[in-house]
């Protein structure tokens, strides 16, 4: 096993090795992740409305 102290050092060397993003691409990637699920929402959204007029049409034709 590792001395503690050891392991301590090399993890904040490892650390300072990080490039850590700025507040702007932070943010930007926040918003894109925000419109992308907007988006997405939006489709299935869509494709359930579109499939659920589709079988009603199909079962008032049928069902009667």
């Amino acid at each position: 096993m590792a001395n503690p102290v050891q392991f301590i050092n090399q993890t904040r060397a490892e650390i300072a090795k990080v490039v850590w993003p700025t507040r702007r691409e932070v943010l930007l990637t926040t918003v894109m992740v925000f419109i992308m699920a907007t988006l997405t929402a939006v489709f299935f959204f869509l494709v359930d409305l579109l499939i659920r007029t589709g079988l009603q049409g199909v079962l008032e034709m049928f069902g009667s």
